[in-house]
């Protein structure tokens, strides 16, 4: 087993930040460092006194220290590192660029009357969780040992679950949303059109590079197929190949495996490929 320091070093650098972020902000609040009033989402000061850390700030305020806090830090710790490591791995610029569109999408949508919220952490974090379960939709969860359900009914399931336990529904709703929103801008319209609405920005790539934070993203080299019918599995446009779900029968957490493209009867050559001068 690898000690905390090696395993804390294994974690990938978005998902990492952004857990310590939540960690030293609610830790700083219950000490008593910050009162959560001054770094909540005020539209009202970000207009008028120009106060704009709050557009950021919010989203690293989990709540008081609690059991839900607890899970809220584990969520980032699972799910979030599942993500960038399995779909988004060598895609550290189009894993940030989900993040930063997530807090956009939730910050346009606190701005409504109905869903105005001071604090939009959970909000985010529950939007991990919504990609999360549609690029793992097969693995078999277990929640509290008492229910086993596939991932695809995760967000839904942690929702009801924290409409039993008194927690407020509205945060969990804003992150079904904007990862909804997320999911269907860069998989779903992408497969029906053939068209990627929502291209990770040239300015990403250059702060992932200049920050020199995980690995940018490498375009891929399109086959040649001209001719031939679609047969495979779907790919999301301008990024990786999507990875399938494998349930792991021991402890419900998801595996992934690249999947192997079907190149079809018309390839003459089918033998094992090398690189050259490898």
């Amino acid at each position: 087993m690898s000690s905390p320091a090696e395993f804390y070093k294994s974690l990938p650098p978005i998902s990492k930040a952004y857990g310590i972020a939540c960690l030293l902000f609610t830790t700083a609040s219950q000490l008593g460092l910050c009162h959560p009033v001054d770094i909540a989402l005020l539209y009202e000061l970000v207009f008028s006194n120009y106060q704009v850390w709050r557009l950021i700030t919010n989203f690293f305020f989990l709540g008081k220290f609690s059991i839900n806090f607890g899970i809220r830090l584990l969520m980032i710790a699972r799910y979030g590192v599942q993500l960038e490591s399995g779909p988004f791995k060598k895609r550290t610029a189009d894993f940030l660029w989900m993040m930063i569109f997530g807090a956009l999408t939730l910050l346009a949508l606190s701005a409504i009357p109905f869903f105005r919220s001071p604090f939009l952490g959970v909000s985010l974090v529950f939007m991990l969780l919504y990609v999360w379960s549609r690029e793992f939709p097969t693995a078999n969860i277990n929640i509290y040992g008492l229910v086993t359900l596939k991932a695809f009914y995760l967000p839904w399931a942690m929702l009801g679950l924290d409409v039993i336990f008194g927690s407020p529904i509205m945060p969990d709703l804003l992150g079904i949303i904007a990862g909804h929103l997320y999911y269907f801008l860069t998989v779903l319209h992408p497969l029906a059109t053939g068209k990627n609405l929502l291209k990770t920005p040239m300015w990403v790539h250059k702060l992932v590079m200049r920050w020199r934070i995980g690995a940018p993203t490498a375009t891929p080299a399109q086959p040649d197929n001209s001719g031939a019918t679609f047969r495979g599995r779907s790919y999301r446009v301008g990024g990786a190949t999507a990875y399938p779900a494998q349930p792991d029968r021991g402890s419900g957490a998801a595996t992934t495996n690249p999947v192997q493209p079907d190149n079809g009867s018309a390839v003459a050559f089918r033998g094992r490929s090398y690189r050259l001068g490898g």
